[in-house]
């Protein structure tokens, strides 16, 4: 099995602006990324962005760049536009690594990417991690999944989910809650049907672009992370954790 990975990357993130340039740690987060990327073992790493000053400073670290349309909404969109310009194959497996991931594990890079290639048919391969604390679980900004038995997804939501009957208080670790981990692998003949259907109702309410997928009757599947993801980064407060984290880290 070979594959490719491709990093969305862009400036105008509406919770943490500029972020993809952002120092962490003596490095920029998009680089962190793209360094965990070439640990995979993937066929070869592309910067997909809109942004000349990405794409310079990508450059300038060795990265394979290649310029998009700024008008995407979502990462997916924007790689979908990449591989066609790269006249990459239908039948690529490509793994969507969201260029606010910079502790992603190598090994789950190559998990998604597996998955795909081995699970019965799926359209798209992610992963998720048990969901550790009932706060998390309330949060709005972790995206939750409820599998089915076979580990196919049955729906993505921002929402506490599944809800517990009884209410809350019944939530406990070791259930069926699970954080879904913003990684993607999918070929590219999918990808270019994915961007031809229309924005599903339940993606715009949700903001969540795998529910598009969803709409149209493909199958996602969500085997549970061989290790453990680390934590994106959407917010400030995100952005200070992470840098704590490497700081402890260097020093401890």
């Amino acid at each position: 099995m070979t594959f490719k990975v491709y990093i969305p990357a862009r400036l105008a993130s509406t919770r943490l602006p500029g972020k993809a340039l952002l120092e962490l740690g003596g490095q920029t987060m998009l680089e962190r990324v793209h360094a965990k990327a070439l640990q995979s073992g993937a066929l070869e790493v592309v910067i997909a962005t809109d942004d000349r000053r990405i794409a310079d400073i990508a450059r300038g670290f060795g990265a394979t760049v290649c310029m998009t349309a700024v008008e995407h909404q979502s990462g997916t969109e924007r790689i979908a536009e990449a591989v066609q310009i790269r006249a990459e194959a239908d039948d690529t497996i490509i793994v969507n690594l969201q260029g606010d991931e910079p502790f992603m594990s190598a090994a789950v890079v190559r998990q998604v990417a597996r998955a795909l290639d081995t699970e019965p048919a799926p359209a798209i391969a992610t992963v998720c991690e048990p969901i550790a604390t009932v706060e998390e679980w309330r949060n709005p900004n972790v995206v939750k999944v409820v599998r089915d038995d076979a580990g196919r997804a049955l729906y993505f939501s921002r929402a506490p989910v599944p809800f517990p009957r009884e209410g809350d208080h019944e939530w406990q670790t070791g259930g069926p809650f699970r954080r879904h981990i913003g990684l993607y692998a999918y070929r590219v003949g999918f990808l270019k049907q994915f961007v031809r259907w229309p924005l599903a109702t339940l993606e715009q309410l949700e903001r969540l672009e795998q529910l598009r997928a969803m709409a149209h009757g493909a199958t996602v599947v969500v085997p549970d992370a061989l290790e453990a993801c680390g934590m994106g980064i959407d917010t400030p407060e995100d952005l200070a954790r992470a840098r704590a984290l490497l700081a402890s880290a260097r020093n401890p």
